[in-house]
């Protein structure tokens, strides 16, 4: 999994920590298969993410949440 780099936080209650967010993501990668059937994939590369949605697990609200900047 990548490093995090957005947080979230929810205006109508101040939630920090719990956000269902749903994604969209291209992946490009390397699938190894053995004689045998098993599957390997190998150096994963993130083309394109786009975040579809973010809802407040706590209130349930996905309109008070906003991105959570470094400075705050």
């Amino acid at each position: 999994m990548k490093g995090v780099t957005t947080r979230y936080r929810c205006t109508a209650c101040g939630n920090l920590t719990r956000f269902d967010v749903v994604e969209t993501t291209s992946v490009r990668a390397f699938h190894h298969f053995t004689v045998g059937g098993e599957l390997t994939i190998e150096e994963p590369e993130v083309i394109t993410s786009s975040v579809e949605s973010v809802t407040c697990r706590w209130c349930g609200h996905g309109r008070g949440v906003e991105v959570v900047t470094e400075t705050e």
